[in-house]
This record gives structure tokens, sequence and C-alpha cells, in this order.
């Protein structure tokens, strides 16, 4: 048997309150979602004034970035770059920027994925939540 790294809820505590300190330095209203490595939700919270919709939108971007293995701009690129096929896969993906895999040990071990500002700004919100779990593993 395989044996794997996993988020537990108290990762994904530390991953929410490093993209919400990230989020409050900056004066950004978005909402963060995190998963673990087959996609399905740990932590969900929308800030105050972040629009409705960023909740639904950063699941996505979280989803799609756990279960491809790669950041959900990879796809957004591969669209914008005329791949329109892409956009036939299933699993209800997500193809805008935002959604960051938690990377441990080489291993996908999970997802962010961040909206209510601009994608860049998003997804800058989402490595320093990742930042912050790595730097917490590091102790």
């Amino acid at each position: 048997m395989k044996q794997k790294n996993c988020l537990t809820l108290a990762d994904a505590k530390i991953i929410a309150s490093g993209c919400e300190s990230a989020a409050l330095e900056q004066g950004w209203a978005v909402a963060i979602a995190v998963v673990d490595d087959g996609g399905h939700p740990m932590w969900l919270q929308r800030l105050d004034d972040a629009p409705l919709t960023s909740t639904d939108i950063a699941i996505g971007k979280a989803r799609t970035s756990a279960l491809g293995r790669r950041t959900s701009k990879a796809y957004e690129d591969m669209v914008s770059n005329g791949r329109v096929a892409v956009m036939s896969m299933p699993g209800d993906l997500t193809f805008l920027e935002g959604g960051e895999p938690v990377v441990v040990a080489g291993e996908v071990v999970g997802a962010v994925g961040v909206s209510g500002v601009k994608s860049a700004e998003d997804a800058q919100v989402a490595r320093a939540g990742i930042g912050a779990l790595l730097a917490s593993l590091q102790h």
C-alpha cells in the first residue's frame, strides 16, 4: 500500500488564516476555499464585502487545481492560447487563475482557491496561505 500525506482540518485552518491575513493586508475582500487532494471542500470562508459569486468560484478554482495537479491558471492559459477543447473536460472545472495546488514532499495534498479580486491577486492570496502552511511544517 502506498502511504501519502494528507491535509488535516488544522492544516486547512492554517492555510485559510494565511490567506485571510494576506487579503486583509491588501484590503481585498475575497472568498477562500481549501480542498483535499480529491477536490472535496475542507474549508470555505467569504470575507466581508466579497462578491456573492466568489464562494462558488473559489471552490471551482480549488477543485480544478487539486484534480488537475496544477494551477488553475495553467488551464486559463491553455484556453487563452486557443486550446478551447480543454473546456470540454469533465468535472465542472473553473478555468480562471486563483487556484493553487498545495504540494508537500513532492505530492499534491490539496489546493486553495481564492476569488474576489483580480485573478493574479487571487493567486497571490492563495500562495500566501500555502506559504503559511509550509512555514508551519518546518517548525
